[in-house]
């Protein structure tokens, strides 16, 4: 397999650590990692989600098994035989028994946060470490936000402002900027709303001697 990930240098953290391959071109997770220190290296995993989700359906899947096969598929696309430690990560936004998928245009970005306004929903992140084919370790987080009921002109406000920006994320929202506006409640895990669960991940790559003890 040609090598065609990119190398991003971090800033080192009490020693000398191999870097760790993540299965994503998501600058967020990549930023995660990098800013704690992690040397990390990208590659895009390929993976046909949408038949990964067909067939998780298919098998009656529920929304963490669908969300670990996701990650774990990716995870294992990208791995290698040298022993690089591999991160795939997924993430699915559940609202009750409704799943939400990253929206295909604007229109249907304005779909989903109708939907989502006044409304409680949950985050599932899963997040797979592999080391070749084998899995090591697997984690799901589960934060949950309640979006507050805003007006109709916030939300065309805010949709003008986003652009094409709505399209990247699942629920059409970005915390870690303007779409902050959109919600009055949050509980739990800041990284893990952001797509990468920091703390089990970091606890993880220190038992696995990839992050210092």
């Amino acid at each position: 397999m040609n090598d065609d990930s990119v190398v991003l240098k971090a800033t080192p953290v009490l020693g000398s650590y191999p870097p760790v391959l993540l299965a994503s071109q998501s600058e967020i997770r990549r930023h995660l990692l990098q800013a704690a220190g992690i040397a990390v290296r990208v590659r895009s995993s390929g993976v046909d989600e949408d038949m990964i989700k067909r067939m998780c359906r298919e098998q009656g899947a529920g929304v963490d098994e669908t969300a670990c096969a996701l990650a774990e598929a990716k995870a294992r696309a990208v791995a290698s035989s040298d022993g690089t430690l591999v991160i795939g990560a997924d993430q699915i936004l559940a609202l009750g028994e409704q799943r939400f998928d990253k929206p295909a245009d604007r229109a249907q970005a304005r779909r989903h946060l109708l939907a989502l306004r006044g409304r409680t929903h949950h985050l599932h992140t899963a997040i797979v470490v592999c080391r070749g084919t084998d899995v090591l370790w697997r984690h799901v987080a589960r934060p949950s936000l309640r979006m507050r009921s805003f007006s109709d002109a916030c939300l065309d406000a805010y949709l003008a402002m986003e652009g094409d920006a709505v399209l990247a994320s699942v629920g059409a929202y970005r915390l870690e900027g303007p779409g902050v506006h959109l919600f009055e409640a949050i509980e739990g895990d800041h990284s893990a709303i952001l797509g990468l669960p920091m703390l089990p991940l970091l606890a993880a790559l220190r038992d696995l001697h990839a992050a210092p003890i």
